[in-house]
């Protein structure tokens, strides 16, 4: 079959939210759908980072290779990072330490600086005009806080071997005095849907191939495994590689490891040289994380890049208030800061034990997966692209044990309990009323939930006051929905799965739309 794309360039649609990122003014190649039965080497469902480095891999080493994507390419969480490349985790390494010993945690500083390497090589080999630079990393705590978390966390990251530095203060101005912190040289930073234009013309001239708004329905595993699509085509593959943040195939078991959190970020236009580049993040729970990035547009400005205030998927303000708490705490530090010009938010997955979940998903002997970014979602996805294609070649790789999906770490029971049973308090949902008010007096491009005898429903009203009713209780395991104000979206509290004004599915772990109750 030939496979040409709907036009030449589109730029990304909102595939999981409303709100728009810095990144998603750069045009990328969308794709036609697939249509008819395929046979590959490699099936791929996901078309983010983690999905098309995994292509390029297997298609440079001569697999036949199909990404499928439910919408456009690049159009998922991965546009909505802030695309820090670092080995700097967001979770300590004397944690780390406690919980995969002195030698798990040297693993997995070794595995995500060699994930930045990878970016680096891929981006020097293929050419790709991402503006990748290597910049340095800092860490420090609020004001008045202790120094002991950096002191032990200078120790941990000591017995890895990777370089650190000690210093007086990050490198501001005397707006803001960080006071004492730690120093990461050579971590990185790139333009995201730049460094994916990139990736998708690799991806092809090695002969891999690319379907856009094609949404899977099932996965099977077997010899070969089935992947089937919600247009009737199949494709048969030896391998199926699941790159859809949280896995759509696996309806229990991961989902009890990890946790889905919004994350929201703001940027704004300062000028060109006010804040040395560099990647910085505190130490606050939840925490903010810092960047520059190159304004395309005026080259006498740059962008100012904040992101932190995350909360669990469904269980934050009903309001658009968290933004306006990120821009507070930007403002008092960097007065330079004229106007917010961008508000998004993302999704990431914590998992109990701080690492992702890459390997085999569990029970299966095909099917692979690649989940729990915990908010190292570029580093951690491209270590996916290292690790899976190794199992899949049948290669050694060193990081398998680390990052298998069905591990278990005792040392984090306690925390296992604790994220099961905020997600089962949520199933409260059920046997509470309705919001009170009438469909009437909602606002265009709202939702609210009612109830309708046993049953609680999803009422959405669209920009032409078209009103859309759907079951507000999610297909994966059955939490109640509740509305997304920011993002437009109906998010479920219990494990992340979120879905548009009209139900329709666009982050899993749920692979159905919610119900639609006019069928009744």
């Amino acid at each position: 079959m030939t496979q040409s794309k709907l036009n030449n360039d589109t730029t990304i649609s909102n595939n999981s939210g409303f709100s728009k990122s810095l990144w998603m003014e750069i045009p990328v190649p969308s794709f036609i759908p697939l249509e008819t039965n395929l046979n590959a080497d490699v099936c791929i469902v996901g078309a983010g980072i983690v999905g098309l480095t995994c292509a390029y891999t297997l298609a440079k080493q001569g697999k036949s290779v199909v990404v499928l994507d439910q919408g456009t390419v690049g159009g998922g969480q991965t546009a909505r990072t802030t695309a820090h490349l670092t080995w700097v985790l967001d979770d300590r390494y004397y944690d780390l330490e406690k919980i995969f010993g002195e030698e798990g945690s040297r693993l997995a500083a070794e595995s995500h600086s060699a994930a930045v390497d990878y970016i680096e090589k891929i981006v020097v080999e293929e050419e790709i005009d991402c503006d990748f630079e290597r910049v340095d990393g800092y860490l420090f705590v609020p004001p008045e806080e202790s120094n002991e978390i950096l002191d032990k966390e200078f120790i941990a990251v000591k017995k890895t071997g990777m370089e650190l530095h000690k210093v007086a203060r990050a490198p501001f101005s005397s707006s803001f005095d960080t006071g004492p912190c730690l120093q990461f040289p050579r971590q990185a930073q790139f333009h995201i849907l730049k460094y994916l234009q990139g990736l998708i013309k690799a991806v092809l001239k090695h002969g891999g191939k690319i379907f856009s708004h094609t949404h899977v329905t099932n996965i099977e595993d077997g010899s070969p495994c089935l992947v089937k699509t919600s247009l009737g085509a199949e494709i048969r593959a030896h391998s199926v590689i699941v790159a859809t943040c949280t896995p759509v195939n696996n309806r229990f078991y991961i989902h009890t490891k990890q946790s889905a959190y919004r994350t929201y970020v703001i940027a704004a236009s300062v000028p060109k040289g006010s804040i040395q580049k560099g990647l910085y993040w505190d130490t606050l729970d939840p925490y903010h994380y810092i960047r520059i990035q190159k304004n395309l547009i005026d080259s006498n400005l740059e962008w100012l890049v904040v992101g932190g205030e995350d909360h669990k998927t469904g269980q934050g303000p009903a309001n658009n208030s968290i933004y306006d708490h990120l821009e507070v705490w930007a403002k008092k530090r960097f007065p330079m800061i004229d106007k917010i010009e961008y508000r998004w938010s993302g999704q990431v997955f914590e998992p109990v034990d701080s690492l992702a979940f890459i390997g085999l998903n569990p029970g299966d002997k095909n099917i692979y997966i690649a989940t729990g970014d915990s908010g190292n979602g570029m580093t951690h996805g491209t270590i996916a692209a290292i690790l899976l294609p190794d199992l899949i070649l049948g290669k050694k790789n060193l990081w398998k044990k680390l990052y298998e999906p069905s591990r278990k770490t005792c040392s984090t029971a306690s925390k296992f309990i604790q994220e099961n049973l905020n997600s089962i308090i949520q199933l409260k949902d059920w046997f509470t009323p309705g919001e009170i008010k009438k469909v009437d007096a909602l606002a265009a491009d709202n939702g609210i939930i009612l109830r309708k005898g046993i049953k609680k429903i999803a009422v959405y009203k669209d920009n032409q006051n078209k009103i859309h009713i759907s079951s507000a209780f999610c297909p994966h395991l059955g939490g109640c929905v509740r509305w997304n104000h920011a993002e437009k979206s109906w998010d479920c509290p219990l494990h992340g799965s979120r879905f548009d004004g009209c139900g329709h599915v666009i982050t899993g772990p749920s692979i159905n739309n919610l119900y639609d109750t006019t069928k009744d």
